[in-house]
């Protein structure tokens, strides 16, 4: 997939089949969206385009309600370029977009840049200043500008499909039914940085991931789970998203991942850790050999739960 900033679209006036959004997470309902765009595009010999935005818009026009991100900008590509998307605008949003109207944004980006022929969105989809642009005021415009609007549903059986509805089940440590929105283990990115080496002395020596300032986080508690570091092969994980409670009374939430069977040293490196379920919350307990059985039960746990999923690993695990 081709990346390009706003403004730096190759003029090369070749048609566009085009959508527009965050797409924060990438879930089922984007997927959907995108599946459709990538359908339209080759029935009509168009090029998919996909036009999305960073910093998240309500970091700009609402900071105070700006959710966490599910994905950063770079994991977000890849996602999309696994669907074989042909080209990617990110707009780099600013009180300059938040703030241009919506007829004016379409016509300067999705017509005058990207060519739009057909603009695929999910069938409640908003945008634009004070999200006046919606399916009515795009269908207006492609009216005058000879695009055509593909309004696509994006509800489940029995609810919308919705980053926010995958937020919610991470933080009440659904991760069940987060990976089931998303339509993959959820994953977060990080680097891996030095900590005290505590788990080392355990005799479970773990990758403290240091996340992005925003990043969502599931519940406090212990997972299953599966890591990758850069460039190489999944795993399995146990994972610890938490403060400690056993060694500190107030500490930082960190996560924290051993990685089973994997010998190297990964400070420095980026690694994606993939959450597939939850095994308990956070403990005390009345002695540190009582914590090493507890951690080795779930090393255990993780282990069987890896190797029941990682037949799937490759379809998944992107």
């Amino acid at each position: 997939m081709e990346v390009f900033a706003e403004g730096a679209y190759p003029d090369d006036e070749t048609r566009s089949a085009v959508t527009i959004g965050v797409y924060d997470g990438v879930h089922v309902g984007h997927r959907h969206v995108l599946r459709r765009l990538c359908e339209t595009a080759a029935a009509r010999g168009l090029r998919s385009a996909v036009v999305t935005f960073d910093p998240h818009p309500a970091s700009i026009v609402a900071p105070e309600r700006a959710p966490l991100l599910l994905t950063s900008v770079e994991r977000r590509l890849e996602l999309l370029a696994a669907l074989g998307i042909d080209r990617c605008v990110v707009v780099g949003f600013d009180e300059s977009v938040a703030t241009e109207p919506p007829a004016s944004f379409v016509e300067r980006v999705l017509v005058d840049e990207l060519h739009a022929a057909v603009v695929v969105v999910g069938e409640d989809f908003r945008f634009g200043h004070d999200r006046l642009g919606d399916v009515a005021l795009l269908s207006s415009v492609g009216t005058r500008r000879g695009f055509v609007v593909d309004a696509t549903p994006i509800y489940g059986d029995s609810e919308r499909w919705s980053s926010t509805a995958v937020r919610s089940a991470l933080l009440r440590d659904d991760v069940h039914t987060a990976n089931a929105y998303l339509g993959r283990p959820f994953v977060l990115r990080g680097v891996i940085e030095h900590g005290d080496a505590r788990g080392a002395r355990l005799g479970f020596p773990t990758a403290n991931v240091a996340t992005q300032p925003r990043q969502q986080l599931p519940g406090l508690g212990i997972y299953a789970g599966a890591a990758r570091p850069s460039g190489g092969d999944w795993h399995a994980a146990a994972i610890s998203v938490g403060t400690r409670p056993q060694f500190y009374e107030a500490g930082a939430v960190l996560v924290e991942a051993y990685l089973i069977d994997y010998s190297g040293d990964l400070y420095d490196a980026t690694v994606d850790v993939a959450f597939l379920s939850p095994l308990r919350g956070e403990m005390t307990f009345k002695s540190v050999n009582k914590l090493i059985r507890q951690i080795e039960y779930d090393v255990a746990q993780t282990t069987e739960i890896f190797r029941d999923f990682s037949p799937m690993s490759s379809a998944l695990l992107r």
